[in-house]
């Protein structure tokens, strides 16, 4: 049972009576001991939270509680007197107070690096104090100049870089279709070994994408023994398959636990999803799967984004591995070669079945022809009067397309969630508006899952779903005190409304900021305030061992 700390001060010693009188001077004197008492007592904190309904994280009840912030720590969190004040009060009578959110899956880097994007706005208004980056295996193979870039321009969040698999074997092997040389095995190896001892805080893979996909199994485990010698290390991947591309999705997880077996440390299969008709329902099988392995004693989780539909491009989605060998001229030249071309097509025809079908994919940006963004395939393909293939093959050769590809079903999105041992994540980009149509998840995730999932349909608890998106992957990638609401935690601090959080970000609307967290606290400096965005930027990027 939880028992708030309270604030205890000592009490004043009683005056006695006495036969003297107390002179003026003696009067004056008490008088500027309290006045000089007093104003220590409001200088105790620089911001102080009251009245407020405390989820701290853990994922135990709520209760209520006053939260006070001192620097950049939470130092009390409890009942605290009335008389004593900060320089910031904030009544959050009838809120909601929160740890900061934890994105473990953010495409927000490539923003943050940036002057214009550094501020991470969308990303603070959706309650993310602290975003991971490079997933999917990406990001680059020596995160040096990354990490000085996004400090040169000051991070509006908390920035936790991981190395990328792909990222390093496209650095040592380009795009290759092959198994790397013993040579080239111990370069990645290599790679791996500097960006941990710099201050990765794990291994991200996505065997999924180019050039990823041309490993095996024991090619990712050798890189996760590396990063094994690293105290907390784990590995985070885009499995191999989330549909029935080759191996089959619950093989895709099976490969995330193999590798978990054998190199000892954590696995996470990020973005969980059942992706495309021929495998809704199979969440079942990769949850018994996990269960199964966690039950083994190995540490297994999976972190996912609350929507039915994933944010990918035509070429992964719809082309075969073996064609887009050799980058992307090469894949053209394939494309354009007759004798491939039916060859392809054929084998697009079936990913094309497994994303559901032409209409379930919605163009987000297409230079050539501008009008295209917000139309789905098939709409196109009726447009130019030909079939959704070749209108596919022919915005391939034009450079691709990023898509948003409806292809999951909601019974899975559920069953996933309610593990306890699924975190939220966003999966989400940060770009300059207008630039393309972004997947909502973006500007909404977080937010979303508290509106969709507990207030309006009670799939999982408040607690819960704050659980799993504060103390659960501050506990699965150990970042240090943060996550939860407690003394001595960092200052990453939320307040919101039940009654008005809410996504606004739609499909054909994505650009548009989420609503009802009225205050947002990084590192002890309020970002949002009661609703404004603040001039500062009070973000870090944490290394290991920070």
């Amino acid at each position: 049972m939880f028992r708030p700390s309270f604030f205890r001060l000592p009490l004043p010693l009683p005056l006695r009576p006495s036969s003297h009188r107390l002179s003026c001077s003696m009067v004056v004197v008490l008088l500027v001991a309290m006045a000089v008492s007093t104003n220590i007592h409001a200088q105790d904190f620089d911001i102080l939270i009251r009245g407020g309904t405390v989820v701290d994280g853990t994922g135990a009840a709520r209760f209520t509680a006053d939260v006070a912030i001192k620097g950049d720590r939470i130092v009390r969190v409890g009942v605290i007197p009335s008389e004593l004040s900060a320089g910031q009060v904030i009544d959050a009578t009838g809120m909601i107070v929160s740890p900061g959110f934890v994105d473990p899956h953010s495409h927000s880097a490539p923003g943050i690096e940036t002057a214009e994007l550094a501020a991470a706005i969308p990303v603070l208004y959706q309650g993310i104090t602290t975003v991971m980056i490079n997933p999917d295996g990406g990001g680059p193979a020596d995160l040096r100049p990354q990490v000085e870039s996004i400090r040169l321009n000051g991070p509006g969040v908390n920035v936790i870089p991981m190395i990328g698999h792909n990222g390093v074997r496209k650095e040592v092997m380009g795009t290759d279709n092959r198994s790397p040389t013993i040579s080239e095995q111990s370069q990645m190896e290599e790679y791996v070994h500097a960006a941990m001892s710099f201050g990765a805080f794990g291994l991200s893979t996505g065997p999924f994408y180019i050039p990823g996909k041309f490993s095996t199994t024991d090619e990712i485990v050798k890189l996760a023994q590396v990063a094994e010698k690293f105290p907390d290390a784990f590995h985070i991947s885009h499995i191999r398959d989330e549909s029935n591309y080759d191996i089959g999705v619950v093989a895709a997880v099976d490969e995330v636990i193999q590798i978990s077996r054998e190199s000892g440390i954590p696995g996470i299969v990020t973005h969980m999803k059942m992706l495309g008709p021929p495998v809704w329902g199979k969440s079942e099988e990769a949850i018994e799967l996990i269960d199964r392995a966690r039950a083994e004693g190995l540490e297994i989780w999976a972190d996912q984004y609350p929507y039915a539909a994933s944010g990918t491009s035509l070429q992964p989605a719809l082309v075969p591995g073996w064609v887009q060998a050799g980058g992307s001229d090469a894949m053209i030249g394939r494309l354009n070669d007759r004798s491939q071309r039916e060859i392809i097509r054929e084998e697009m025809a079936a990913n094309l079945a497994r994303r559901a079908g032409p209409h379930a994919l919605m163009i987000r940006k297409y230079d050539p022809e501008p009008s295209y963004v917000g139309m789905r395939l098939d709409e196109i393909a009726d447009q130019r009067l030909e079939n959704p293939l070749d209108t596919a093959i022919e915005m391939l050769i034009n450079d691709g397309a990023p898509v948003i590809s409806f292809n999951m079903n909601e019974y899975d999105v559920r069953a996933i969630m309610r593990q306890s041992w699924t975190m939220t994540s966003s999966d989400g980009g940060l770009t300059l508006p207008g630039v393309r149509l972004e997947h909502p998840r973006s500007y909404g995730a977080f937010p979303r899952k508290i509106r969709r999932y507990v207030l309006d349909s009670g799939v999982i608890t408040l607690e819960q779903a704050v659980h799993s998106a504060t103390g659960l992957p501050a506990k699965v990638f150990n970042i240090m005190d943060r996550g939860e609401l407690r003394a001595g935690a960092f200052g990453d601090v939320l307040v919101f409304s039940l009654e008005r959080i809410r996504d606004t970000a739609t499909y054909t609307r994505p650009e548009s900021l989420s609503e009802g967290i009225d205050y947002v606290v990084v590192n002890g400096k309020i970002a949002i305030d009661n609703g404004e965005i603040s001039s500062g930027r009070f973000g870090r990027v944490l290394l290991r061992g920070d």
